[in-house]
């Protein structure tokens, strides 16, 4: 028996060999890279300013602000359109089917690049919407280049990812304990307030990292519909690396950046246990 064991436990190594081989090769070696470049300058001196440049440096910090402000707005907008989309699957009993997931993982199919030009051919001065607000007779909005294209290109590029974890959550939670709290007198809202919200709250926090990060680091959107006005801290690391090849500021903004994010999903990690353990009590 222990022999068949430690036979196991062989190949489950030989087998997890290339794994370990691909995080070493494309994961920790290239953060070890980064690193050194972040802690050193130009000169290949020691140095603490490239990390402390994301809050000393005031083009650095209004970046960083407004990729903070687009990620918590995506996010919140994401969660807002995931809920109600969701329910209604499940009251149309389309939660079982399969026809349900592929309606929300269809636009993850087509190019990202692809995807968010089609938005600046909407939202342009001159683009579809307008258009379409003219004919109705009404005045055309200025959108092209701003804050709010940047959130509706996130918001539409991301909603999948915060919609598939609720939709998991939601379509496990027992039908029984719905109906027990229907026969007990309880409305549609206090159903979902009292029964349904917290037993979604663990697909609702993994949604929540899986937009919230891509959305604060993201610089394409920006670049495409913001019109290279607006800058994200994700194109200040981007200009850092190609335009200025200043790799020890690039590198620095970067772990910064990855600091922030792993502190943000540490936290929201935690209370996905504990939302799992209240859940379960």
């Amino acid at each position: 028996m222990n022999e068949d064991k430690v036979r196991n436990g062989n190949r489950r190594s030989l087998l997890s060999g290339p794994y370990a081989l691909w995080i070493a090769g494309f994961t920790i070696l290239p953060l070890i890279v980064i690193m050194k470049y972040a802690l050193t300058d130009k000169t290949g001196a020691f140095t603490t300013a490239n990390l402390t440049a994301i809050f000393t440096d005031p083009i650095n910090r209004k970046a960083l602000w407004l990729s903070l402000k687009i990620a918590v707005g995506t996010t919140l907008i994401c969660i807002l359109l995931s809920y109600p989309m969701v329910l209604a699957m499940k009251h149309l009993g389309l939660g079982k089917k399969g026809f349900s997931l592929f309606i929300i993982i269809l636009p993850m199919w087509m190019n990202f690049i692809l995807r968010v030009l089609a938005w600046q051919m909407i939202l342009s001065n001159n683009g579809l919407l307008n258009l379409l607000l003219t004919t109705l007779g009404f005045e055309p909005v200025r959108i092209a280049n701003t804050e709010t294209a940047i959130m509706i290109g996130s918001v539409y590029d991301y909603l999948p990812y915060m919609m598939l974890p609720i939709f998991t959550a939601i379509m496990e939670i027992n039908e029984d304990l719905i109906e027990a709290a229907k026969d007990l007198g309880a409305g549609g809202f206090t159903v979902f307030r009292k029964v349904i919200f917290p037993l979604s709250i663990p697909g609702l926090l993994s949604g929540f990292v899986m937009v919230f990060v891509p959305s604060m680091t993201s610089f394409v959107i920006a670049d495409i519909l913001g019109g290279g006005k607006l800058q994200l801290i994700g194109n200040i690391i981007e200009q850092e690396f190609t335009t200025a090849n200043n790799w020890p500021a690039g590198s620095g903004l970067s772990v910064m950046l990855m600091l922030l994010v792993l502190i943000s999903t540490a936290f929201t990690m935690r209370r996905k246990t504990e939302g799992r353990e209240s859940a379960l009590w």
